[in-house]
């Protein structure tokens, strides 16, 4: 139990450090990015950058929840659920300035994507054991 609690709060934390990481990328990246960001005035190439970052944070926040707490089936869908419940009321607020093709999009993929990260399958180290045996 106490480690599924810690599975969903490093889930979200992964997913509030991956977004910062990315939007700071894409306000670097994207010419205008910040002044849109600040008038709520995204261009279709932005409002679709911002959309691959939620879905692509909410991969990492998946595979991190799964990766601290592999046996449980509830952490994932605890985050995903979270982030949901964080954005609903900004996206209602926000209605009026997106199309509803872009609220849908990221309302409905958010518990998918973590669910999906939570399946992605975990980096094996190799063994090495035999590499730091020395002769025999």
């Amino acid at each position: 139990m106490k480690r599924s609690i810690l599975a969903c709060l490093a889930g979200l934390l992964a997913w509030v450090v991956v977004v910062t990481v990315i939007n700071r990328v894409l306000r670097v990246s994207l010419p205008n990015y910040t002044a849109a960001e600040h008038a709520v005035q995204f261009t279709l190439a932005m409002k679709w950058a911002r959309l691959g970052m939620a879905i692509g944070t909410s991969l990492v926040a998946g595979a991190v929840t799964r990766w601290i707490s592999p046996s449980s089936r509830w952490a994932p869908l605890i985050v995903g659920s979270v982030v949901l419940a964080m954005f609903l009321p900004a996206h209602i607020a926000l209605w009026s300035k997106f199309p509803v093709w872009y609220h849908l999009t990221f309302l409905l993929t958010i518990i998918p994507a973590v669910l999906v990260g939570a399946l992605l399958p975990p980096r094996r180290n190799k063994d090495l054991s035999g590499v730091y045996s020395g002769p025999r």
